[in-house]
């Protein structure tokens, strides 16, 4: 495995998935998030990077 495939990320699930579109709620449960505060590490991929893109307004990433 390279450095890169080590790489984690955490990330928090800070607002609530209620009138979301059924794509975003996809995104967010993808990243292993299904409760408002509750957080999932995963690993640094351009995947996993473009679904914290698609719903920023929702997840932020912790400082570990």
């Amino acid at each position: 495995m390279s450095a890169a495939a080590k790489k984690k990320l955490t990330v928090r699930l800070k607002k609530g998935l209620n009138k979301r579109t059924e794509s975003h709620k996809s995104c967010v449960h993808g990243l292993g998030l299904r409760r408002i505060g509750q957080t999932a590490k995963v690993e640094d991929s351009p995947a996993v990077r473009g679904m914290i893109g698609k719903v920023s307004y929702l997840v932020e990433i912790v400082k570990v």
